[in-house]
């Protein structure tokens, strides 16, 4: 009988070694294969964009490529959240007023 539940126990521990466990892997990790950026500065190698904050005002910069006004965010990650189901959002910086 001990030997019953040894080679059960052996061959249980072989099945669960085997086993395939899918793991999920972040998007920030992923490699896409189309363009994110479709029509903002298309013939650039990169797009960057600078810019000097004054003391008590904020922008806010897209992050879905989308916006009509980019880089600055026009609301249009509204659209693409509803149709996905995705939770895209603005960055917003602020820079406090100097005291």
């Amino acid at each position: 009988m001990k030997v019953i539940a040894v080679a059960i126990a052996l061959l249980t521990s072989q099945v669960t070694a085997f086993t395939f466990v899918a793991k999920s892997h972040s998007a920030s990790t992923k490699l896409f294969a189309e363009r994110i950026n479709t029509q903002v500065d298309l013939d650039s190698p990169k797009v960057a964009t600078m810019e000097k904050l004054e003391p008590g005002t904020k922008k806010v910069y897209c992050r879905c490529w989308q916006s009509g006004t980019f880089p600055l965010c026009d609301g249009s990650h509204m659209k693409h959240n509803e149709a996905t189901g995705d939770n895209v959002g603005p960055l917003i910086v602020s820079v406090p007023k100097s005291e």
